[in-house]
């Protein structure tokens, strides 16, 4: 069961990957529910393995690609993010380490895998994955995109993601980059 969820995590975070252009560098913010991904409704069921098994598929994604994971806590965190601090080097930190049960299972074992963690109460990421419901819109660049993946499930949580594009100014006379996405 493990292997497979991280099967799924792995083609859910390599397809937003490839889908949003991420380059390395860039920042998805993956918001995730255990307790979903187990078929238990969002905050009642935190289960450390299958987060830890969800974890390895997106960041091997992201390992590959050079691009940095942020792992959204629960709203008992205020949706704060882990991730490296070479990331945010001009954030502001604060003092919390996640637990399963406040937190969430996903950001404490991100907290436990990345090499200097650190937590920022805010972050405007490139793309990100919304696995179970975790509402991860808060963490994305303007403008932000829906993306409709083939890889839509992992475990029984329903996956949704979206990716962010420059925004569009200047009104109907100006000229835009098509290379942007």
């Amino acid at each position: 069961m493990y292997e497979e969820i991280k099967e799924q995590a792995l083609a859910s975070a390599t397809e937003i990957i490839e889908v949003a252009g991420l380059k390395k560098g860039q920042i998805l913010v993956v918001g995730c529910s255990s307790s979903e991904a187990c078929g238990s409704k969002i905050g009642t069921n935190s289960n450390l393995e299958v987060a830890q098994s969800i974890f390895a598929g997106v960041y091997e994604a992201c390992q590959e690609k050079g691009i940095y994971l942020a792992a959204q806590c629960c709203e008992h965190l205020n949706r704060s993010i882990i991730i490296e601090r070479e990331a945010v080097p001009f954030s502001e930190i604060v003092n919390v380490v996640p637990q399963p049960k406040a937190g969430g299972s996903f950001a404490t074992t991100a907290y436990k895998t990345f090499k200097d963690p650190v937590a920022v109460e805010e972050i405007k990421a490139d793309a990100g994955i919304d696995i179970g419901g975790t509402l991860i819109g808060m963490h994305i660049k303007k403008v932000a995109v829906p993306v409709r993946l083939q890889n839509n499930r992992i475990g029984e949580a329903s996956v949704s993601a979206a990716r962010s594009r420059p925004k569009f100014v200047g009104g109907e006379r100006a000229v835009y980059d098509e290379n942007l996405k």
